[in-house]
């Protein structure tokens, strides 16, 4: 199952991972698309999207995602994909950490700097070719136990421990 995870706006880039997911070889495989979270763009392109490349692996869940719910769709997933087309950071990244999910994220604001590329996940080119190659690469390798580890050691930077410390660290005692 992959996961596109949280607010649906241009930005966040669903219609490159509705493109990626019609590649051939992800199509031959048995893998669930989840779209879980709020259009606040007009549905319609996405949905014609999936009817022109006869997505029917996709599952549309437009609605708000509330708080209780959202372990659900995390726990369900083995990948999940941030295609955005620009960005600064995201908390859907912190929250895949916190699941310990491997990701698949585009290249742009900070989301690069908190994937490690092919270690916690993949960090592409906003570009449908490049989404289709990390998830192939993905599943083809099966790579979810081996990038879970490496999730699970690099979300330690980003416990609360680690955050007193540096926080500590700039205010000594005197």
């Amino acid at each position: 199952v992959i996961l596109f995870f949280g607010f649906i706006r241009k930005y966040k880039g669903l219609d490159l991972l509705l493109k990626a997911v019609a590649d051939q070889n992800i199509k031959a495989k048995d893998i669930q698309v989840v779209v879980a979270g709020e259009f606040y763009d007009d549905q319609a392109e996405y949905l014609d999207l999936i009817r022109e490349n006869n997505l029917d692996n996709v599952v549309m869940r437009n609605k708000f995602i509330a708080d209780e719910e959202v372990a659900l769709y995390f726990s369900a997933s083995d990948l999940v994909v941030q295609p955005y087309r620009s960005a600064t950071q995201s908390g859907v990244t912190q929250i895949a950490f916190h699941f310990e999910k491997p990701m698949v994220v585009t290249d742009v604001g900070g989301l690069s700097e908190i994937v490690p590329h092919k270690k916690a996940g993949y960090v592409v080119r906003p570009e449908p070719k490049d989404i289709a190659e990390a998830i192939n690469e993905f599943y083809d390798h099966q790579l979810e136990e081996q990038m879970i580890e490496n999730v699970k050691n690099e979300k330690t930077k980003y416990s609360w421990d680690k955050l007193i410390h540096k926080i500590k660290a700039l205010y000594p005692a005197n």
